[in-house]
Parts: structure tokens; C-alpha cells; sequence
């Protein structure tokens, strides 16, 4: 069952198994460039840190209390699907924290808004971040940058403007933030809103929304967007952001935090390593993002990933991978998991989620090993002889689909199996809806007659029902 041919490391989705175990290559990686340095003056990771915890101390403290007291179900979210605590899970919070039934739903909101609570239908549980909170510097800061990015969920927008116009400031207000930072001190009111004022036109001369055909009359009582005067929402959105601990508003002028100038310097940053994608795919889905990848090595891949998730949110990026691995093209459910790697942690809870579907239960399971430290050349020892043939089909299937017949037959290397027989019968026995079309692909290009015939006739009975 082994060979002789050198591999092509393009298309390898399931690390080898012992029986092809080769040397790791640990020193063939390129030196990365330097970490960028935050602006002079910014406090040191840890300070920062701090300034987060106090600033999410309330919710800290509510989401410990249900991760304590909601056991073992932790269902204190009502069946309304959005994690809002029901009545009387609120008043037990009350009681026994010490605080109204208002101001533990508002805290129990910023846990959810952090990641420090996950909501996964009517059912919440402890986020990955309320684990690591008293030990994980990088996990605190993860949080309340997640609260950052969510400040105008975080306040209520005001109900009596357009959403349009609403959806516009919140559209603009990155380059206000941007401004604010590079001004490392206060800045009028007056002069945000000028700036304010010219990015939204600016959106909307982008969009070019020009009216074209007939127009049904307006609505009494309604305002079109570009009407609407922008400095009530100037002003709900400086409230919003001051809410969740960014910036300080008063006095007819705005000053960022350190939290807020750290984060505003953090997202600039990460446009610009979004902004450096070697092969062009950070504006795709993720679904075409992995297909270009496909035929790129390892490392250039994985500089790929990094710049497509540094464009677009964390969960959403997740939630597009794990999409896109659920199709029926066993390559990019292979490649979607080597992107989820390059998420770490933050995915976990995602990944942990969907452990359960026989389609991703093997790539999920080798994923977690890894991220609980198991050494990657170890990791196939977390599935069962069936997983691991499960998975040896589904990248079979891969192989044959996008490569060529010689790494086909070097694919025998990687199953767990000692021989072709015990092989074959395993394969038959698991149920992959690929077997036969990758046992027929198999027998067409292994050049042992013998061994072909032997393919040949276990895909008759697969296909036949046979044995």
C-alpha cells in the first residue's frame, strides 16, 4: 500500500496516518513580518486588559451567576430565540445579586453582545471567554472589542428617524472614529458633524440612488434619509459608543478612551492586513474564497484565511465556513476546517456545535483535538476506526473530484487500515455517499491489475447491496 512517489502537498486535507507518517515541517515556515506596534502612549496589553474587566465587571459578574445557578441546562434564555432572560429568572438574578430586574437584563445584554454568554436557540451557556476571563488577557480584550464592534446595538437608536438614515451613520461613523483617534485628544462636536456629514453624502453618491420609474407618494408623518438632520444621530451614536466605554462625551466635544483609541488602531490594522490578500479572494464568500485557495500551498493559504477573516466580523466568518463545509464538495469541507484553524479559539463553540453531524464529526473532532493542545500528528487518535475511514472516503472523494489519479493511489498511504482488504470491508461498512464513485475512481487508477479488480468488485457491491 505504499509508495514511492513524491507527495504534492497541495491537496492535503488529512494529515498522514502512522503508516505514512512523515517528519513535520516545522522550519519551512516564512518569517512573518513583525507585529505591528499600537500608537505611542497606548497602555500595555495588560493595563488594557484591566480596563476592559472593570468595564465589563456587571456582566462578568451575570453571566458567572447563570453559569452557577442555571446548571445543567443553563436555559435561563426564554423561547424566543434572541437570549432574552425570561421574568423570573431575572427577579431570582435580582435577589441574589443585589441588583433591579433592569439592570441585570441590561448587563445580561453586554455578556451576550462580549461573547461572554452564547445564545444557541431558546438555550444560552457560558462563552470561551467567561472561561479564559481571569487568566486570558487576549480573550478580556477579544470581548470588549466584540462589544465595540456591536455599540449600536449596545444603546438603542432613536425610533423616530428613518432606519436609512440610521443604517447610514452607522456606516459612517468609522471614519469619524478614525478621525477621532488620529486626534488623540478632544474634538468639538461641531467638527465631527461636518465630517459625519460628508462621509454620508459621500455613501450616498456611491449608491447612486436615483429614483427611476413611477414613485408611490409618501407616507404622512415620514422623512426621506437624506432629509433627516444627521446631528440627533450624531449624537445618539457618541452616547451609544460612550455606553460601552470607547469614547467620553460631554461638554459639546468627544475624546476616545484608551480602550477605544487601542480598538480603533486595532481595526485599522486589520484592513491593512486584509489588504494584503496574495490572491485576491478577501471580497469573495466563503465558498469561493476556498476554492481559490485550493490549488495554493499550505502557507499561502493560510496568509489567505488570515487576510479574508480580518475583513468581516468573527462569528459571521465562522458561521460562512462551517456553511460552506456542509456542502457537497468534500474539498472545501477540508479547507474550511484548515480557515477555522486559523480562527482558533473563537470558533470553538461553532465547531463544538456541529460535532454532532456525521458530515463534519470527524474534521470537527480532529479540530478540537488539535485546539486542546494534541499534537496534530496525534490528533486522528480522537476518532474511532469508523470516524477515521469516514474521513479517509470523504478526502478520497476530494482527491478524485480535484486532483489527479497518482495522488489518488498515494491516498491508500493515509488509511488506518494495514492492508487493502480490511480496507475495503471497513469502507463498504460505513456508509459514505461516495463510496462507490470513489472506489471506481480508485480501481481506475491504481496500475496493480489484481488490486483494481479487487476496488473494482467492492464498488459492485456497494452499489448493488451486495457482499
Amino acid at each position: 500500500m505504499t509508495s514511492r512517489i513524491p507527495r504534492d502537498s497541495r491537496l492535503r486535507l488529512v494529515r498522514p496516518r502512522p503508516l505514512a507518517a512523515a517528519p513535520r515541517a516545522v522550519n519551512q515556515r516564512r518569517p512573518r513580518r513583525p507585529a505591528p506596534r499600537p500608537p505611542e502612549g497606548t497602555p500595555a496589553r495588560a493595563e488594557l486588559a484591566r480596563m476592559a474587566r472593570s468595564g465589563l465587571a456587571a456582566a462578568a459578574r451575570v453571566a458567572h451567576w447563570a453559569d452557577a445557578e442555571l446548571r445543567p441546562g443553563r436555559d435561563g434564555a426564554s423561547p424566543d430565540g434572541k437570549g432574552t432572560l425570561s421574568d423570573a429568572t431575572a427577579e431570582r438574578a435580582a435577589r441574589d445579586l443585589g441588583l433591579t430586574a433592569a439592570q441585570v437584563r441590561a448587563d445580561w445584554d453586554t455578556a451576550r453582545l462580549a461573547g461572554l454568554v452564547e445564545v444557541h436557540g431558546d438555550s444560552a451557556r457560558p462563552g470561551w471567554r467567561l472561561r479564559a476571563w481571569d487568566r486570558d488577557d487576549s480573550a478580556v480584550l477579544r470581548g470588549w472589542v466584540a462589544l465595540f464592534d456591536a455599540w449600536s446595538l449596545a444603546h438603542p437608536e432613536p425610533e423616530q428617524h428613518p432606519h436609512g438614515a440610521v443604517a447610514d451613520v452607522v456606516s459612517a461613523l468609522p471614519q469619524v472614529l478614525s478621525f477621532l483617534q488620529l486626534s488623540a485628544g478632544p474634538v468639538p462636536v461641531e467638527q465631527l458633524l461636518d465630517l459625519l456629514e460628508q462621509r454620508v453624502t459621500e455613501l450616498r453618491t456611491e449608491r447612486c440612488e436615483i429614483p427611476y420609474g413611477p414613485q408611490p407618494e409618501p407616507l404622512p408623518d415620514t422623512t426621506p434619509a437624506e432629509d433627516t438632520p444627521l446631528a440627533p444621530l450624531l449624537d445618539w451614536a457618541l452616547h451609544a459608543l460612550a455606553s460601552v466605554g470607547a469614547l467620553t462625551y460631554g461638554d459639546g466635544q468627544a475624546t476616545l478612551t484608551p480602550l477605544g483609541s487601542w480598538a480603533v488602531w486595532v481595526k485599522l490594522e486589520q484592513i491593512c492586513v486584509a489588504a494584503q490578500s496574495p490572491a485576491g479572494n478577501i471580497e469573495q464568500a466563503a465558498e469561493d474564497m476556498l476554492r481559490g485557495c485550493a490549488q495554493l500551498r499550505p502557507n499561502a493559504a493560510r496568509d489567505e484565511y488570515r487576510a479574508w477573516l480580518a475583513a468581516r466580523p468573527v462569528g459571521s466568518a465562522v458561521t460562512e465556513l462551517l456553511a460552506a463545509a456542509r456542502g457537497e464538495d468534500a474539498l472545501l469541507r477540508g479547507l474550511a476546517f484548515e480557515a477555522l484553524r486559523v480562527v482558533g479559539a473563537p470558533a470553538e463553540p461553532d465547531v463544538r456545535a456541529v460535532a454532532d453531524q456525521p458530515t463534519l464529526r470527524p474534521y470537527a473532532l480532529l479540530w478540537l483535538a488539535e485546539h486542546d493542545g494534541i499534537d496534530p500528528e496525534d490528533a486522528h487518535e480522537a476518532l474511532t476506526r469508523e470516524e477515521a475511514t469516514w474521513l479517509w472516503v470523504d478526502t478520497a472523494a476530494a482527491v478524485a473530484d480535484h486532483g489527479e489519479a497518482p495522488m489518488l493511489v498515494r491516498h491508500l498511504e493515509s488509511a488506518v487500515q494495514p492492508t487493502v482488504p480490511m480496507l475495503l470491508d471497513e469502507v463498504r461498512a460505513v456508509g459514505h455517499p461516495r463510496t462507490v464513485q470513489v472506489l471506481v475512481a480508485l480501481a481506475a487508477a491504481h496500475p496493480d491489475p489484481a488490486l483494481a479488480r479487487a476496488v473494482r468488485r467492492a464498488a459492485f457491491q456497494v452499489h448493488t447491496g451486495g457482499s
